[in-house]
Order: C-alpha cells, then sequence, then structure tokens
C-alpha cells in the first residue's frame, strides 16, 4: 500500500500537500465545533500526528466517532499547520478507512501509565507503547552504528553456528540441543547414547561465536560476529537473559592494547551515533527513564578512559571506606558494585582493566609472564559495571594444552582449535560486547527483560 511514515509527515513543510498515513490510534476527542481529533502512530517516531476528521466525512458518525485506542486506520489528507502547542503540522482528513477495531474493554493497553512488569505480560502488545516503541528504534539504530563501524574498518562479517559441539567458555551452562525422544532416551553402559542423536554427539546451543571467529581471524585479519548467543545459568535477576546478543570482533596480528583501543573507538562511536542519530527517542529516556541518560553518552563520548591492571584496582578497593556486599580479594572476580565504585566514585570515568588471575578467566586468554594472570581486559562504565569483556589469546600450543587440561577439558574436543596455534599461528585478540547490556545503559532502563523485544528468562519461554 502507498503510504508515508508519520515521521516523514511531521518533518515535511509541504503545506498542503496530500499525504495518505496508516497506523494505530492513540486517542480521539471530539470538539463541540462538530470534528474530531485523532492522535495516529505508526511506530516511525515517537511523537503521534494530529489528524482533523470533519463531521462532513461520509463515515463520521458511524465510524469515526467508535475509534477507540488500538483501532488501525487509513487517513488520505492535506498538510496543514497546527496552532496546537508541541507540533507544527496536522493532517485534515478527507478520507478514513477503518482496518481494525479495538473493544475498549477488552484492549489493555489504554492511554494511561502501565507498569512494565504488565507489560512483559503483553510482550504481543507493548511496542505499540512509547518506552518499547524507543527501544525498537535504538536497538536497531545501534545494530546499523555497529555494522558501519566495522564495515568502515574493512571488517569481514561472519556468520557463526548457533549449534556447537565446543562450550567456549568452559562453563557447563549450556542448552543441549537434541532429537532423541526424551521419553525413550537410549542408553549406551548407562549413559544416552549419543551416536544415536542428531549430529552423533552431544550438542548445544552456542555460548559465544568466538572460538569460530578466530578460525577466520587468522585467515582473513579482522572479523566480527553479531547474533545470538545462549547460557542455561539460572539466574532470575534484571541483569541476565538465557538468549541474549553479542557483538563479537576478533583481528590477528593484535594485541591486548590494540584490542583496548578498538574497544573504546566502537564505544564512542556508538553513543556518538545515537546521540545523532535518535534525539527524540533519546530525550524521551531522559525524561521519563533516567534524566543524566543524554548528559552520560556526551561525556563517555569525550572522556579518556581510565586504565588499570586488575591488582591496582583490588588494592584501591581493599581501603574503600564503601561497605560492599561482597568481599575484595585478590583472586576473586569483581562483582558490578566494586565496578560501578571504580567508574563513578574513584575515577569518575570510565575504565579499563587488565590482567585478571588466570584462575578467574577462560582457557583461551593469553598468559602472562608472570605465570599468575592473563591478558583480559574489562571495560566498565557507570551504572551498569562491565560492557565490554575481552583478551588476547592464547596463541602458544603447549600453553593453550596445559590451560584447556586446567579447565578439565577434553583436548580432543578442541583439536581443530589447536591446530591453529601448529599451522601459522599469530598473536590475536578479541572482545565481546553484550548487545542487550549496551541498550540498557544507553536508555537507562533497569532490567534487562525491557531492551530485547522477547526475553527468554528461568520458567518464561512466551511469545
Amino acid at each position: 500500500m502507498n503510504r508515508t511514515r508519520i515521521s516523514e509527515v511531521l518533518k515535511s513543510e509541504a503545506i498542503g500537500s496530500i499525504f495518505t498515513v496508516m497506523g494505530w490510534v492513540r486517542t480521539r476527542r471530539d470538539s463541540k465545533g462538530g470534528f474530531s481529533f485523532i492522535e495516529l502512530n505508526d511506530g516511525s517516531c515517537i511523537r503521534g500526528l494530529q489528524v482533523i476528521a470533519e463531521s462532513s466525512l461520509s463515515n463520521y458518525q458511524d465510524e469515526v466517532k467508535r475509534l477507540q485506542t488500538g483501532c488501525s486506520i487509513k487517513v488520505t489528507g492535506a498538510l496543514s499547520p497546527s496552532p496546537g502547542k508541541g507540533q507544527s503540522v496536522e493532517l485534515k482528513a478527507a478520507e478514513i478507512k477503518v482496518f481494525g477495531w479495538a473493544d475498549p474493554e477488552q484492549y489493555p493497553l489504554q492511554k494511561k501509565r502501565h507498569s512494565f512488569e504488565f507489560l512483559r505480560t503483553i510482550a504481543h502488545l507493548r511496542p505499540r507503547t512509547n518506552t518499547f516503541g524507543a527501544v525498537a528504534r535504538i536497538r536497531n539504530s545501534v545494530s546499523l552504528a555497529i555494522h558501519t563501524f566495522f564495515q568502515e574498518k574493512g571488517f569481514i562479517y561472519l556468520h557463526t553456528p548457533v549449534i556447537t559441539g565446543s562450550d567456549c567458555e568452559g562453563a557447563g551452562e549450556t542448552f543441549r540441543v537434541t532429537s532423541l525422544d526424551l521419553d525413550a532416551v537410549p542408553l549406551k553402559g548407562g549413559m544416552t547414547d549419543f551416536s544415536q542423536d542428531f549430529f552423533g554427539v552431544p550438542a548445544n546451543l552456542t555460548v559465544s561465536g568466538q572460538l569460530e571467529a578466530e578460525i577466520y581471524a587468522l585467515a582473513m585479519g579482522d572479523v566480527y560476529t553479531f547474533g545470538p548467543t545462549f547460557r542455561a545459568e539460572n539466574s532470575n535477576t534484571s541483569r541476565h537473559l538465557a538468549e541474549f546478543w553479542m557483538v563479537e570482533p576478533e583481528m590477528a596480528f593484535c594485541d591486548l592494547m590494540g584490542n583496548k583501543d578498538l574497544a573504546i573507538d566502537l564505544l564512542k562511536f556508538i553513543f556518538s551515533w545515537v546521540l545523532k542519530k535518535c534525539p527524540e527517542d533519546m530525550e524521551f529516556f531522559n525524561r521519563f527513564i533516567d534524566k543524566t541518560a543524554i548528559e552520560t553518552l556526551e561525556n563517555l563520548v569525550v572522556q579518556d578512559f581510565e586504565y588499570l591492571t586488575y591488582t591496582e584496582a583490588v588494592k584501591v578497593l581493599e581501603k574503600a571506606k564503601e561497605k560492599f556486599e561482597f568481599p575484595v580479594a585478590w583472586g576473586t572476580d569483581l562483582q558490578s558494585e566494586h565496578e560501578r565504585y571504580l567508574c563513578e566514585k574513584v575515577f569518575k570515568r570510565p575504565v579499563v582493566l587488565v590482567d585478571y588471575p588466570k584462575e578467574i578467566k577462560a582457557f583461551y586468554m593469553k598468559l602472562n609472564e608472570d605465570g599468575k594472570t592473563v591478558r583480559a581486559m574489562d571495560v566498565l562504565v557507570p551504572k551498569i559495571g562491565e560492557v565490554i569483556g575481552g583478551s588476547q589469546r592464547e596463541d602458544d600450543y603447549d600453553t593453550l594444552y596445559e590451560r584447556i587440561e586446567e579447565a578439565g577439558l577434553d583436548p580432543d574436543a578442541y583439536w581443530w582449535y589447536l591446530d591453529l596455534r601448529r599451522f601459522g599461528t599469530a598473536p590475536h585478540a578479541g572482545f565481546g560486547l553484550g548487545f542487550e547490556r549496551l541498550i540498557q545503559f544507553i536508555t537507562g532502563l533497569a532490567n534487562i527483560r525491557d531492551v530485547i523485544p522477547f526475553p527468554r528468562t528461568p520458567g518464561n519461554v512466551s511469545f
């Protein structure tokens, strides 16, 4: 159907021109002067378009005056200057066609504030609200920013598998993929006989595309993945999802410092992009969700990032007068409260931490000369803590083999990964950026379930 997006109509200065718009009714109110005001929105922007419906319309009494919140309509009319506050133009309807009705007694999204908890129960309708429409547009824009950033730098976009036989993190908290009849699982020696399964071996949903990205990085130089990943961690909190999206660049002939620089450049590019491309949506979040949302992004674009080692950070935290929920000691993983304290209270800027104890990091990270720490990095920002985690990868065959065994993994399962260290090994590095955590940071929303269209969490696979 030929139509113009409402976002384009609102920006138009073509007074008197005829436009056809389609969308959903936000409100309708009738005037004593014999006409109706209809606020129409099609999801292309946060603002609605005011439509003036005169009583002379042929279906005014039978249909226009019956319009309620949620009805979908098509309007053709002439663009006119608007005397109303907060809008420069309005559409004077010459024709209104109703596509779909919405019974106000049953439609759950009336024009009032709804809690985010309630809206999660109607995820099929929540995109029609201001908040979730704005989240969707921010996600879309940030996705484009990420692809633009890497494409302009000559990276190759790589599609890594969703189903894998490898566990990248070695955590074991993975979803099993099987075609076996769970009511009659074949056994061999008292254990599941995976030779009869679809792949002939145990298979899982991926927790990361990193290992496969390393294959292509060590052949093509610079690559990146951007796709869904899965964790079966049974954490029902505002920070965890079972399915989420990850951005994972991998670069050959790159060390930890090059990795750090790319991560910082990426974040600054994204924040600048959002401020420029999504001003109305960001103003909405700044007004209703987090009054420092815009200021925070503006600061991060111009601020230098603090840089220190994990060991130095622990010393700072041990001297802190702050009372932490989780104790701090060398060898323990830092929690978000510690990360935020460093950013918000100590340095008052984003922070990059490097050289973590090897025991708390994954097997593939490059071992430092001290034998105790690895060339890992975490990029921390105010309000949420870690937003990027990465490392220089272990490129020495013997060291990697030992690290795999130390992690309790089977080296034979990683034969191809070890082969990369046998045939033309090279220094390489990469990182992972949690997309939902990034969107959560940009918008200021408190719960990560509200920045993904259909959250997957323990006990919830609705929609």
